[in-house]
């Protein structure tokens, strides 16, 4: 009997079942008496023995369906070898489980925080691969993660309904995208949807030159502006200041998020009306879109043959359009971030976005 465990930790995208259904599909054609085992709610489930043998019912037309059918939470990785509020041994209790159901191998889909956890259960002596999955794309060692175009197609889309709105009432509309820590899907959905000023975690922007970007437009007869914020955008004077103290600030800030701030700065200093819209978690929502189950099936499938291969340990990416084994004490606890002075920067600003740096 070949026995393997499934799990989805941490904020939950389109395309989980996807990856699910390829990883099963991978195996369920090449290994006799497969049994796949879920375990509920992300490392929750590993570590309180919630789990079931799955069957082929359980991953027949997942394919293009949202969210996971195992359910996730977010266990801090940080609490990890930190014992729950009844003393109990949380990285003890996973690898008891795992090994009473005799696991092959444990496949984990999950972000950063996901990661970290999947390396320390590497490091325990456990059979793990890692699926990269996230919104924000910033898991290092991959070209991209599954969840991020399709994020990036309801980001594009409510900026591209916006635009009609602002053109009408000559308005300036901020529209709050997702990534606290990095700005790739701002970005990406920013230049896709013609925003006009973008701000993005790695580029401290200075108010006074996005006021001066949106005066530039209104000289030039353009009676909107467009912003694309990511929602971990800082200022530059709060960019000199330490962890402890601006987190101070935010727990004392009369604003729900950086946009509203940013929002009442413009309006006082130009009387021009702005508008804040947040899509909020409809970003991680929805179906997948053909890319992500594309991406999916594929490193499902990869992932599929690392296990008959027994090559364990590995992240399985993409990378320059090709599946590839990654060990994961390589990137485990790595962020990629967005390069200020990369090349899509430069390609933005050569057409007049405006980063609020300059």
């Amino acid at each position: 009997m070949f026995r393997i465990g499934m799990l989805t930790s941490g904020g939950d995208c389109q395309a989980l079942n996807a990856a699910m259904r390829g990883v099963v599909k991978g195996l369920a054609a090449n290994v006799k008496d497969l049994e796949v085992y879920g375990f509920f709610n992300g490392y929750k489930g590993l570590i309180y023995g919630d789990y079931r043998l799955l069957t082929s019912q359980d991953f027949s037309g997942i394919l293009t369906r949202g969210g996971t059918i195992l359910g996730s939470s977010r266990q801090p990785f940080k609490l990890m070898r930190e014992p729950d509020e009844n003393g109990l041994d949380k990285v003890e209790a996973m690898k008891s489980n795992y090994y009473k159901l005799n696991l092959q191998c444990l496949v984990i889909l999950g972000g950063n925080g996901t990661q970290k956890t999947a390396n320390l259960l590497r490091e325990e002596g456990l059979n793990i691969i890692h699926l990269p999955k996230t919104i924000d794309n910033d898991i290092f060692g991959t070209d991209v993660t599954f969840g991020f175009q399709s994020a990036i197609d309801i980001a594009c889309n409510t900026i591209d309904c916006i635009h009609t709105t602002a053109s009408s009432h000559s308005r300036v509309f901020i529209i709050e995208v997702m990534g606290h820590k990095v700005g790739w899907l701002t970005l990406y959905a920013g230049i896709a949807s013609g925003a006009d000023i973008i701000l993005l975690p790695e580029i401290p922007y200075d108010i006074k030159k996005v006021i001066k970007a949106i005066n530039h437009r209104a000289e030039e007869g353009k009676g909107f502006t467009i912003l694309a914020v990511a929602e971990g955008a800082i200022s530059k004077e709060d960019a000199k200041l330490s962890k402890k103290e601006y987190k101070k600030k935010l727990e004392n800030s009369k604003y729900p998020s950086v946009s509203y701030e940013i929002a009442e700065r413009i309006q006082k200093e130009t009387g021009i009306e702005v508008r804040v819209t947040v899509p909020g978690h409809m970003q991680r929502g929805g179906s997948p879109d053909p890319y992500d189950r594309f991406l999916c099936t594929r490193l499902g499938s990869a992932a599929a043959q690392a296990i008959m291969d027994g090559d364990y340990g590995k992240m399985i990416a993409m990378v320059d359009g090709k599946t590839k084994r990654i060990p994961l004490e390589k990137v485990a606890g790595k962020l990629k971030v967005v390069e200020p002075d990369c090349q899509i920067i430069e390609e933005a600003k050569r057409i007049g976005i405006s980063f609020g740096d300059k």
